[in-house]
């Protein structure tokens, strides 16, 4: 063999071999990362669960009726939380009213019927409807202008608006109009 041939067969082998990886250094940063994210999910929960103690004395929200009566007006659509009335960021966690989920909603003579496929149902009786508006957002979710119906509540001594999205947002101002008057009836019969 000689000198040149020997040369081109190293200079192959150099233009092919790869660098040997420092397996040890990619296992550490992998390890940190892991860390990171697991303390970021450590903290996001701790951070849910004092939410969720800050809201304890809420007491159990109302059942559903048997008989909640005859549906005046329903909306499909999604819930997307409920929050301290006046405070659209103040998200309550206790009892489910921070959990997402779809919705359907039934007006009745007695109240609002909240039914959640993926979350507890409940109800919000007439005499603590406190009023109803289109609003842009609520607790981590934005909409264009009027885009989401809030129905503001009393449940025990707190003040609550929940927040709903239509399929057809074209629908809110109906709901409001019909929830304004079911709440200055039974205001009027409270002054009585």
């Amino acid at each position: 063999m000689n000198h040149t041939t020997t040369t081109y067969s190293l200079q192959a082998i150099a233009k092919h071999s790869q660098k040997v990886t420092d397996l040890g250094g990619r296992l550490s940063w992998v390890a940190a990362f892991a860390v990171l994210i697991a303390l970021v999910y450590w903290l996001m929960w701790r951070a849910w669960k004092k939410r969720a103690a800050r809201h304890a004395g809420l007491p159990a929200l109302p059942a559903v009726p048997e008989e909640p009566g005859e549906p005046l007006a329903e909306l499909s659509g999604r819930y997307h939380a409920s929050t301290t009335a006046g405070d659209w960021l103040d998200r309550i966690a206790a009892h489910g009213l921070g959990t997402r989920s779809l919705a359907e909603l039934t007006l009745t003579e007695q109240g609002v019927v909240v039914h959640r496929p993926a979350a507890d149902e409940f109800f919000i009786p007439a005499a603590a409807l406190r009023g109803a508006r289109l609003d842009k957002g609520i607790a981590g979710k934005v909409v264009p202008e009027g885009g989401l119906l809030v129905i503001t509540w009393l449940h025990g001594d707190q003040l609550i608006d929940s927040g709903f999205r239509s399929e057809h947002p074209a629908e809110h101002a109906a709901w409001v109009a019909a929830l304004e008057r079911m709440t200055s009836t039974y205001q009027q019969e409270g002054a009585r």
